[in-house]
């Protein structure tokens, strides 16, 4: 295949011009790991929890800090660092079968807990899982549990089924906070519950929230000005970590909105490691995870054949806010029970099919890929039905790869760049002898 012209500048993003919202977002990364450095020295307490479904609103009301190992595990992959950690593991015994994030997350508590950022990160004062709907999280807490001996909150969160929040759902998740949740926070922190401090936060959530839909639905625009895979997993970073109900988060999404406005105006495509993307040849839908290990290895595999990613389940993970979620600050608890039971990986199977067909209808896609990882069932199991469904469904020819999380064993280079070539010569020749998709 002929590839777009790419800019001749070096292939870094590094070397790449960066906009306001990447500085803005490194510099909030930087500092959060920064205080939670000085959090023992403070006084400050912190709470460990995962980013399907998190509180982190009803966590900063009352003061204290949380961290996302998944977060770790993924940053720690993208620096070369997660190999390392995952041998550690396995030294102590954990299975190579067993998720990635969770070796990897062992191996760097036994290497001293060192953050991606160089950072020392303080032992959790609570274990707080408040999605249930992946069983390698609670296990994963289990053996944090043992590391640490502190305090664990769990609230069993019901599986949409049928991909729908029932009211006697929601009400079974909200006993769980008053009873159990907000005693324990209000018991590590030393701090009582202020309802209307949540409030505030979840108002600037939902501000937030808004802006983050205007971006990844700019991806509807021909040429889309991101890609909605991996530059959204950037884009998530903010909304589905520590800094939603932040004044931090609402002007990070509000300076992103207006660098992605621009793009539209000016009909660019999205920016890239080697920079702008020129041409935009065609336009996917994929379904799990990205490879962190050799990111920017991956995106390129894509990029310099003018393939740009116009929606993702990934960037789903954190909420769905294209589907009309927002946090109410009027229904404080009630809001936060939908939010534990809203993120992808708690629809069922039928539910993810639906949303994707929709995405790829929406979005105008040629084709559909699957990046099937190996260590995640919460994405992997049924992805060949929803790969055979969306074919009878839309039309639209899928395409079948394979790496990990965070273990770089796992990142066949020359299998993946074959399998992405041969997927895109074909839509390519669908194109030219006029296939309907």
């Amino acid at each position: 295949m002929t590839n777009p012209k790419q800019p001749s500048s070096p292939g870094t993003i590094a070397e790449v011009r960066k906009e306001e919202s990447m500085n803005l977002q490194k510099q909030m990364i930087g500092g959060h790991y920064q205080a939670l450095e000085r959090a023992p020295k403070e006084g400050r307490k912190v709470v460990y929890t995962f980013v399907p479904g998190n509180l982190t609103e009803l966590i900063r009301s009352f003061d204290l800090l949380p961290v996302l190992p998944e977060i770790n595990a993924l940053q720690s992959g993208m620096r070369k660092l997660s190999g390392g950690y995952i041998a550690e593991a396995e030294k102590s015994g954990h299975s190579e079968d067993v998720c990635t994030y969770v070796k990897c997350d062992i191996g760097m508590m036994k290497k001293g807990n060192i953050s991606p950022t160089g950072t020392k990160i303080p032992d959790p004062d609570l274990l707080l899982l408040s999605y249930t709907g992946c069983f390698t999280f609670m296990k994963w807490f289990e053996l944090l549990r043992e590391e640490y001996g502190c305090p664990v909150a769990m609230l069993h969160v019901p599986y949409q089924a049928d991909g729908t929040i029932h009211a006697h759902h929601r009400d079974y998740i909200v006993e769980q906070i008053k009873t159990e949740l907000i005693p324990k926070l209000e018991q590590v922190s030393g701090q009582k519950y202020d309802e209307d401090r949540l409030k505030e936060s979840l108002k600037l959530s939902a501000e937030a929230e808004d802006d983050f839909v205007h971006v990844i639905e700019s991806a509807k625009n021909v040429p889309s000005p991101i890609d909605a895979y991996f530059g959204g997993v950037f884009y998530i970073g903010p909304m589905f970590t520590a800094f939603r109900g932040t004044p931090e988060g609402v002007e990070y999404y509000k300076t992103l909105c207006a660098e992605i406005d621009e793009r539209v105006r000016l009909g660019l495509g999205p920016i890239t490691p080697d920079g702008e993307m020129t041409e935009e040849r065609f336009r996917l839908v994929v379904e799990g995870p990205p490879n962190w290990t050799s990111f920017r290895e991956f995106w390129k595999m894509f990029y310099e054949e003018g393939a740009v990613f116009v929606a993702s389940s990934y960037t789903k993970v954190g909420g769905l806010y294209d589907r009309g979620f927002r946090h109410d600050p009027e229904h404080p608890l009630e809001t936060l029970a939908d939010y534990c039971m809203g993120c992808y990986t708690n629809l069922g199977l039928p539910s993810r099919i639906e949303l994707l067909q929709d995405y790829i209808n929406e979005y105008k896609a040629d084709g559909f890929m699957i990046n099937s990882v190996k260590s995640c069932n919460s994405f992997s199991a049924g992805q060949l039905l929803i790969l055979r469904q969306i074919e009878e469904r839309t039309g639209v020819p899928g395409g079948f790869i394979e790496s990990d999380l965070v273990d770089p064993r796992y990142f066949s280079a020359a299998n993946i760049k074959n399998r992405i070539e041969s997927y895109l010569q074909m839509l390519e020749q669908r194109r030219k002898t006029g296939v309907a998709s």
